[in-house]
C-alpha cells in the first residue's frame, strides 16, 4: 500500500526550511503569514527578542466588518494593508516575508502584494 504524507505535513517541514534561511531582527522583522480555511493571520516578529510587535487577522472587528467573507482573495489584501498600516504607525518599514510554507499564489500572493502597495518593503 503507498503511504501518503498529509499536505499539512509538508506545508510544516517547507516552513521549516524556510525558518532555518532566515530570521527577524529589530532592524528587519519577519512578516509571519498564516491561513486556515477560515481566516488569515499576519504578525511582524523580531526572533531575536522573541517579540510580536504588529499582529492583525481576519478575526480583528475592524477588518472583519469591512469583509464579506474572511477567507478569500479580497480578505487576504485588506488583511494586508492594514497590517501594513499598523507596521509603518510602529515604524517599521523593512521586513522579510515568512509565507509560513504556503505557495506563494492567491491569498498569500494577495497580502504580499496589499502589503507591498501600503508601504512596506520586502
Amino acid at each position: 500500500m503507498v503511504s501518503k504524507e498529509c499536505r499539512s505535513d509538508i506545508r510544516v517541514k517547507k516552513h521549516m526550511k524556510i525558518r532555518n534561511r532566515f530570521s527577524g531582527t529589530a532592524e528587519r522583522p519577519r512578516l509571519a503569514v498564516f491561513r486556515s480555511n477560515k481566516n488569515m493571520y499576519a504578525q511582524i516578529i523580531d526572533d531575536i527578542a522573541g517579540n510580536t510587535l504588529v499582529s492583525a487577522s481576519t478575526l480583528d472587528q475592524d477588518v472583519k466588518a469591512d469583509l464579506e467573507f474572511t477567507d478569500n482573495v479580497a480578505a487576504a489584501a485588506k488583511l494586508g494593508t492594514v497590517i501594513a498600516k499598523k507596521a509603518l504607525e510602529k515604524g517599521i518599514d523593512t521586513v522579510v516575508f515568512d509565507r509560513g510554507g504556503f505557495i506563494y499564489a492567491g491569498k498569500i500572493q494577495a497580502l504580499a502584494d496589499a502589503a507591498r502597495e501600503a508601504g512596506l518593503n520586502f
